[in-house]
Order: structure tokens, then sequence, then C-alpha cells
């Protein structure tokens, strides 16, 4: 490997460790056996390579932060009206009771380690009372947000409902979209290397009659390998919800 600046570069191998640059220069080796460099290969282009995925893990946790959102104020909303306060407590909505009974202990735990003043507040006013969806699931994670959705009874028309409001005519659709999107979002949350890594979990690609502007199915398979289908979805999902965040 080839330095315009060895001190420079110091300094970022001070603060960067050598193993966490690796991952931004595999494919420029040569050899990976005897980790032979390509000709011209410069510590400047990894550092250039390592500042572009932490500014597209920025852009990206913004982008899910709106999502996340739309979400859970589209299943408070729904549900609530519908089947009272504490319905993510009723396990009659939810198919697998397994899965609901877990999710609620998950949640429960979120609530149980929140800081925030209006939880506080919950447990001084109403001691031993649940709290109503629109408080518990404002601390919930995205990751229980999806899975509470995922669980839902297909047959409820509210699972339907809340897909169609973010932009989706299938529920099913929704729950892969979501999955993926969490899986980018822990990758994210641990500062993790998005850039050219292949995802373990990748959205639907094929969805019915979408509202907004979306693929004919012509992806290649890198394209649904790499972060761009998941990136994509995700721009489909802000440009729906995009009207709640201005």
């Amino acid at each position: 490997m080839l330095f315009r600046d060895e001190e420079q570069a110091s300094h970022f191998l001070r603060n960067i460790s050598y193993y966490r640059l690796k991952g931004y220069w595999w494919d420029m080796q040569q050899d990976r056996s005897s980790h032979v460099f390509k000709p011209n290969v410069y510590f400047e282009d990894v550092i250039e390579r390592y500042n572009f995925d932490r500014h597209l893990r920025l852009i990206l946790f913004d982008a899910i932060e709106r999502i996340e959102i739309a979400l859970r104020t589209k299943m408070i909303y729904c549900l609530s009206i519908s089947y009272g306060a504490t319905w993510y407590l009723n396990s009659d909505l939810f198919n697998d009771q397994n899965k609901h009974s877990e999710n609620v202990s998950h949640l429960q735990r979120e609530f149980d380690y929140s800081q925030e003043v209006f939880i506080r507040d919950h447990k001084i006013k109403h001691p031993n009372t649940d709290a109503e969806s629109w408080k518990i699931m404002e601390v919930a994670s995205m990751g229980t947000l999806s899975k509470f959705y995922k669980n839902l009874n297909h047959q409820l028309p509210e699972k339907s409902l809340i897909a169609k409001g973010m932009g989706l005519n299938l529920h099913n659709e929704l729950s892969s979209w979501l999955e993926a999107i969490v899986y980018v979002r822990n990758i994210i949350a641990h500062h993790s290397r998005l850039w050219s890594r292949n995802m373990v979990k990748r959205p639907v690609d094929n969805i019915n009659n979408p509202v907004g502007l979306w693929f004919d199915n012509n992806l290649q398979l890198v394209q649904k390998k790499k972060p761009f289908l998941i990136i994509s979805s995700m721009i489909y999902l802000c440009n729906k919800v995009r009207l709640i965040i201005r």
C-alpha cells in the first residue's frame, strides 16, 4: 500500500484500528491470501471510503428515524382506536402466543429501563398499572415495533391499514421491509461497515401495485445483495411519510 502522507496516516491509525480499516481495502488486494495490493493503492483512498461509509450511515439513520416514528404513530392510532389503550397486551390480536409473550416482556423491560420524564411520571401517578400504548410504545425500539407488527393477526384490517399508511398494499411486504431496515439500523448503531456489505436481510423487491416510484422487476442480483435495495425501500417509505416530518 502506498501513502501520500505517512504522518497523517499514522494519526488515522492511532484513532481508527487497523482491523476496522481492513474491511475497506479488502477488494483492493491483488492476492487476498498473501495480502498483496493492486498497483497504485493509496491509504488515503481507503480513508475516503471509510468517510463515505460514515456519512452514508448518518444519512440512513436520519431516514430510519422518520420511518420508525411514522410506523409507531400508525400502530398506536390504528390499534388503540379499534382495541383500546392497552391493545399490545391482548393476545387475541396476535398469531403466535409465545412470540407475543416474549415481545411483551421485552417491551416491558424497555419501559422499566427508560428514564424518560413521562415514563417516570406514569410510574409515580399510576403504580402497578399497565401503561397506555401511546406511552409504552414511545420507548419501544424499532426492532420491537417490527416484531409486534409482524405477529399481528393477518386478518386484522388494521394490519393492512398500517401497511397502506406506509405506502404498501400487503402487510407481508411491510414486515419484510421492516426486518431489513432493523437489520441496517443495528449495523449503524454498532458503527459497522455498511458500504459494499452483503445484506443478510433483504426486503422483498416485487411489491404489489406500488403507490410510488419502484422497480419493474429488473433488479440485478448484486443490487439485491448489497445495500442498494434496502436503501431504495427506505427512500420509498420516506417519500410516503414525508408530509408528517417537514
